[in-house]
């Protein structure tokens, strides 16, 4: 046992549950004596020591949200994550609730703050956003019974039909899907794609919304929609190359999607034919540039999430009353259609032709030095 012991420690040593533990150490007279002497003689031998504000808080809610501030990252990539905290912070204060942000570098040291959070009764529940298949944050916060809402569904589970966990998420799979349609109706019929390496939750779900609907309409052969897909890590560097392999390798290419603006950008850099680009995300670097791109709706988001939260299943699948309310929140993006409001770069003759078959490790020599460079998903 690492570190020092938690009142889960003790719960879990003397075969008692957590509250059985708060009311020893705040209301002995409620605890039968064989196992209040039980869970005494626990706290003695692991020297476990109530945390202060533990103490302070047994007998109310602290009406305070946890959720991780993620690292500091570009503006482009960033923005999504850092738009859903301003719509939970702004909706969570309008119901007199608090969110308080903490720190980690790893999924491990997240579920470190969990505990010390949890321990010290310094939040009711948690929001957890970056969810990815097998993540073991989850699976700790529902081994342990404490609420909470993940902004991204469990990837990897039959999550629509018998969720792991309470969830909130957007369609991908319909924003591309009608982003797709939307070229199609302009006229466009090879529409390709520049998405993220498989497997990658909402990447494969978006790159289903473009495949689904140009399968659909029929218009270009199995042989042809291979050619007009490349797949690539996140960035603007990586737009750019994919981008410029396209037009090498794929003919004719009437409009061009993205799994996010990153991509979406850099692929502008590379466009001197000005075929039409659509991203992913709506951020503030599309709006500045007039790139249409699809809006995740992170207000409503956000509104599901509490609702999850703070409603009847008070975060919690298991052990959560039974209910026809769905305990998920699947929230469809909306296309916001912009003009060009500014003129993409052309690329060099020799970077158009001599494009690496892997992704380059450096930056195009036509990116200019204030566009930010190696996005992380």
């Amino acid at each position: 046992m690492g570190g020092f012991p938690t009142v889960t420690d003790v719960a879990r040593a003397a075969g008692v549950s957590r509250q059985t533990v708060s009311n020893v150490m705040n209301s002995p007279g409620i605890v039968r004596a064989d196992t209040r002497q039980r869970v005494e003689a626990v706290i003695k031998e692991l020297g476990y020591r109530p945390h202060a504000s533990a103490r302070r808080l047994r007998t109310r809610r602290s009406s305070t949200i946890g959720i991780r501030l993620d690292p500091m990252i570009d503006g482009i990539s960033g923005s999504v994550l850092d738009r859903f905290l301003h719509a939970l912070t702004e909706q969570a204060d309008a119901q007199g609730l608090r969110v308080l942000l903490f720190t980690a570098t790893s999924p491990e040291d997240e579920i470190t703050q969990f505990r010390r959070l949890n321990d010290g009764a310094d939040v009711d529940g948690f929001v957890l956003t970056s969810t990815f298949a097998g993540d073991p944050r989850t699976h700790w916060l529902i081994e342990n019974g404490i609420s909470f809402v993940t902004f991204g569904r469990p990837w990897g589970v039959d999550d629509m039909n018998d969720p792991q966990h309470l969830w909130v998420d957007v369609d991908g799979w319909a924003g591309l899907h009608e982003a797709t349609r939307a070229q199609q109706e302009a006229g466009a019929r090879r529409v390709a794609y520049i998405g993220w390496p498989s497997p990658s939750g909402s990447g494969d779900e978006r790159r289903r919304g473009w495949y689904d609907a140009m399968t659909e309409r029929g218009d270009v052969s199995a042989d042809d929609l291979a050619e007009l897909e490349i797949v690539t890590p996140d960035g603007v560097s990586q737009g750019t190359a994919a981008m410029a392999r396209l037009r090498q390798n794929a003919g004719r290419i009437d409009a061009v999607l993205c799994a996010s603006d990153s991509l979406a950008l850099g692929a502008m850099i590379a466009n001197p034919e000005r075929v039409p680009v659509t991203g992913y995300d709506n951020t503030p670097v599309a709006a500045a540039i007039g790139l249409s791109s699809v809006d995740q709706a992170v207000d409503e988001v956000a509104a599901g999430v509490l609702a999850l939260l703070t409603g009847e299943f008070g975060g919690k699948v298991h052990g959560a009353p039974e209910s026809a309310e769905p305990r998920h929140r699947l929230v469809t993006p909306r296309l916001v259609v912009r003009e060009f409001a500014a003129i993409p770069m052309d690329v060099p003759q020799d970077v158009r032709l001599d494009v690496p078959q892997s992704v380059p490790q450096s930056v195009p020599q036509d990116v200019p030095l204030d566009v930010p460079l190696d996005v992380p998903q």
